[in-house]
C-alpha cells in the first residue's frame, strides 16, 4: 500500500478551507450577493460577490482538472454557473471538493512533489506547479477569496447599519 498521508493532509486542509468560506457566506442575502460591488474592475471575477463564488468554483474545478488531466485524461473545464442564492454556490462548492477527491483516488504520496519542470503541470497562467505546488495554491486561492468576501461583507454591513 503507498503512503497518502500527505494527499490526505492536502484534502482535509482544502476541505476546511472550503467550509469556511462556506459559513463565511451562510447569511448572504440575493440582493447583496449578486450587488455590484466594484464597478470599476478590470476583473469580471470580482464585480460582485456572485462573480467571485462563480470564479472560486470554476478555479477549483481548473486546478483538478489540471492534476486529473495530467496523469493522461482529458477533461474539460466546466463553464462558470452564476446562482442567484448562496445555498446553491455552498452545494456548487461540495460537489467541486467531491470532485477533488475524485481526482486523488489515485494519487499517493510519492506524486505529488517533482523538482524538474518538465515532470511539471504547467498553469494557465504560464506557471509550472507540481500536484502540491498546485494543491496549496488551490487552498490560498479559496483563502485570498474568503478575506476578500469577508471585507465585502464588512463594507456592506456598515453600509446597512447607517
Amino acid at each position: 500500500m503507498r503512503n497518502k498521508g500527505a494527499v490526505t493532509a492536502l484534502l482535509d486542509i482544502y476541505k476546511n478551507t472550503l467550509t469556511h468560506l462556506k459559513e463565511s457566506i451562510a447569511s448572504v442575502s440575493t440582493e447583496n450577493l449578486t450587488k455590484i460591488i466594484d464597478e470599476n474592475t478590470s476583473d469580471d471575477n470580482c464585480r460582485s460577490l456572485q462573480t467571485i463564488l462563480a470564479h472560486v468554483v470554476n478555479s477549483g474545478y481548473s486546478y483538478a482538472i489540471s492534476i486529473y488531466n495530467s496523469k493522461g485524461n482529458s477533461e474539460i473545464r466546466p463553464t462558470k454557473i452564476f446562482h442567484s442564492d448562496v445555498i446553491s454556490f455552498q452545494h456548487d462548492l461540495d460537489k467541486m471538493f467531491a470532485y477533488i477527491v475524485f481526482v486523488f483516488e489515485e494519487i499517493y504520496d510519492t506524486d505529488l512533489e517533482f523538482h524538474e519542470e518538465a515532470d511539471k503541470m504547467k498553469t494557465g497562467w504560464g506557471q509550472y506547479y507540481d500536484i502540491e505546488q498546485l494543491m496549496e495554491h488551490a487552498i490560498v486561492h479559496v483563502l485570498r477569496h474568503q478575506r476578500q468576501i469577508n471585507t465585502i461583507l464588512k463594507k456592506l454591513d456598515n453600509a446597512n447599519s447607517i
